[in-house]
């Protein structure tokens, strides 16, 4: 009999990702729980129904079902019936623009709703494995308290400390996080305790920008593949403060749905992990504007506001080391060259939106 995966936020990037990756990879058999709940917190720009029908159409045996994590007895009776032999977590309210006008909402969905997932997981199949996907956003702005030095494209660390990155030892307290970044350190901390105290095989991934060609960005996320379909569109994309010199590390969905099959092959309890493309695949905004016109042939249209968004950080990338030392056989592979490339060309094939 095949393995069952059960995967939250199944139409969203990464959860289609890991979908695809263990089903065609694995030989899993994936249930996908997902309510288009995007479509509600973005409007219909932000709507996945459309990687929903294509799993639906590309993926023999796969299952969906249309709930919100927010149901506590839904998710309950679900976990139950199914029994997966792993959880990966990848449902949220993403944003934390969005976040401040929608307070109940972004901590029900993030912090309660994660709470629902980890009592049904531990009641009916405390031996699976238990992925989260948490954020960055968990620090807060304490990176910004780093030195930084300012080079003609971008910011980047001046203390040798952080010469590979932000580490996961890295404080999440006493910083800004705005209230996405609270509700996720909330679910972060509950998956850990999870882990700690009922010993259930769970891990947080704390991603930077995670992006790829099935990413429907939009303004509030989804940096990078919303930066190119501005261009294609001739759309103005709007910078938010720091001279358009803030940093991301950009990691391609495929690369997380490769980590998580490394975890789930060999979970730990209670782990955490920086999630994101490394200093290699780091950009600014401004680097970036010339990636996409490398592939596109056109050029960003762009206008500057002087002021930073809450909390943002002025230069993030992650420190890889933990996740190799621990996972040995994983590593990037898809470069952010290649990643902005492949970015491109779905935007060109699929169907105009909003």
């Amino acid at each position: 009999m095949p393995k069952i995966l059960l995967v939250t936020g199944s139409s969203g990037l990464i959860g289609s990702e890991v979908c695809q990756y263990f089903a065609r990879e694995l030989g899993y058999t994936v249930h996908g729980l997902d309510n288009n709940q995007r479509a509600v917190f973005f409007g219909p720009q932000g709507d996945t129904r459309w990687n929903q029908q294509r799993l639906a159409r590309e993926l023999p045996g796969f299952v969906h079902h249309e709930l919100d994590i927010r149901d506590r007895t839904g998710v309950l009776a679900l976990v139950k019936s199914v029994r997966p032999d792993a959880i990966v977590h990848t449902a949220a309210q993403p944003s934390h623009d969005r976040a401040a006008a929608i307070p109940f909402d972004d901590f029900d969905t993030n912090a309660v709703g994660t709470l629902n997932l980890l009592e049904a997981a531990r009641q009916a199949c405390p031996e699976s494995p238990f992925v989260h996907m948490s954020t960055n956003k968990v620090y807060g702005d304490a990176p910004n308290r780093i030195a930084l030095q300012e080079l003609p494209t971008r910011w980047d660390y001046a203390d040798p400390s952080y010469e590979h990155g932000i580490a996961e030892t890295f404080t999440i307290d006493q910083s800004k996080h705005s209230l996405f970044g609270a509700s996720k350190v909330a679910a972060d901390v509950m998956v850990q305790e999870y882990g700690r105290y009922f010993n259930l095989p769970s891990c947080c991934l704390r991603g930077g920008c995670l992006t790829g060609p099935n990413h429907s960005g939009v303004e509030l996320h989804g940096f990078l593949s919303y930066l190119v379909k501005c261009n294609l569109e001739g759309r103005e994309y709007k910078v938010f403060g720091y001279k358009g010199k803030q940093v991301r590390d950009n990691i391609h969905s495929l690369d997380v749905a490769r980590f998580i099959a490394a975890f789930v092959a060999a979970p730990r309890p209670g782990e955490v992990y920086n999630l994101g493309g490394g200093k290699a695949n780091s950009t600014s905004i401004i680097e970036a504007f010339k990636l996409a016109e490398k592939f596109t042939g056109r050029p960003q249209l762009f206008s500057y506001l002087d002021h930073n968004r809450l909390g943002d950080h002025i230069c993030y990338y992650s420190d890889l080391r933990k996740m190799r030392a621990h996972y040995p056989s994983w590593d990037i592979t898809q470069s952010l060259e290649e990643t902005v490339r492949q970015i491109v060309a779905a935007w060109r094939e699929r169907p105009p939106g909003p």
